[in-house]
């Protein structure tokens, strides 16, 4: 009887082994499954990342060769305008076509003056100096344009340096 009563018993603590063998298989496979799932929506997350990147560089690509073109595009304005007492009109209308041809190829690439109206818009302007407003004029418009400004697609490549009336 006694030989029964061990076999019982070691069949029981058997039994148990096993279930908690199985319990710990089966949680081990759902930690498992759910890695597996993190890895899934992470490589999904990679992809896109990688997608919008290279999107951004196709279209931004350019944008430091744009901004280097800058200051020629304003030399060639301050020399048309620094010559219009000149009697060397040959001159002057080279330097026109040069710039009209420069604005023309930054423009294919997505470039555009900034439009600057009366009013301050701190987004795509610096504010260099400012004044006291002057009879007329209200506190946070625009008294003069210093340099213009220039977006490349819907970003701004140079703000616009203005000089902005102050409030009282």
């Amino acid at each position: 009887m006694p030989d029964e009563v061990e076999d019982e018993v070691a069949e029981a603590v058997e039994e148990e082994a096993e279930a908690d063998s199985v319990e710990a298989l089966e949680a081990r496979v759902a930690e498992l499954e759910k890695e597996l799932q993190y890895s899934a929506a992470e490589m999904v997350n990679v992809r896109q990342r990688a997608r919008r990147e290279r999107s951004e560089g196709m279209r931004y690509g350019g944008m430091s060769m744009a901004l280097r073109m800058l200051p020629l595009v304003d030399s060639l304005e301050k020399a048309l305008e620094s010559s219009n007492g000149d009697e060397s009109d040959a001159l002057r209308e080279g330097v026109r076509l040069t710039l009209e041809g420069a604005k023309a190829a930054l423009k294919a690439e997505g470039v555009t003056q900034i439009e600057v109206d009366s009013t301050f818009d701190p987004t795509n302007m610096e504010a260099i100096a400012t004044v006291p407003a002057p009879e007329g004029c209200e506190p946070g418009s625009v008294i003069e344009v210093v340099e213009v400004g220039y977006m490349y697609h819907d970003r701004v490549l140079r703000a616009a340096r203005v000089i902005v009336a102050e409030g009282e």
